[in-house]
C-alpha cells in the first residue's frame, strides 16, 4: 500500500477512535482513562493531518494556507491526488 493511502487510513482510524471516545465520554465524563485516550488520539490525529498536509497538500479546507487566493478548489481534489 502506498504511503499516502496508509496515512489516510491512519487518519480515518484516529477519527473513528475519537468519535467513539467522544460518545463514551458523553456518558462517562469522569473517566480519566478515556479522557487520556482521547487526548492521545487527538494528538496522533493532529500529527497525521500535519504530515499529510506537508507531504500531499491540504486534506480539508481549513488546512489551506494560501492568503492570496482560495486554492482549495484547484484540481486535483485532495482525495484524487497521488
Amino acid at each position: 500500500m502506498r504511503e499516502r493511502e496508509m496515512l489516510l487510513r491512519k487518519i480515518r482510524q484516529y477519527d473513528f477512535t475519537l468519535k467513539e471516545l467522544n460518545l463514551y465520554l458523553d456518558t462517562h465524563p469522569g473517566c480519566r482513562r478515556a479522557l487520556a485516550m482521547f487526548q492521545k488520539y487527538r494528538k496522533l490525529r493532529s500529527d497525521a493531518y500535519e504530515e499529510f498536509t506537508r507531504r500531499f497538500g491540504p486534506l480539508v479546507p481549513e488546512q489551506s494556507e494560501n492568503s492570496d487566493r482560495w486554492d482549495w478548489i484547484d484540481d486535483p481534489w485532495p482525495w484524487e491526488r497521488s
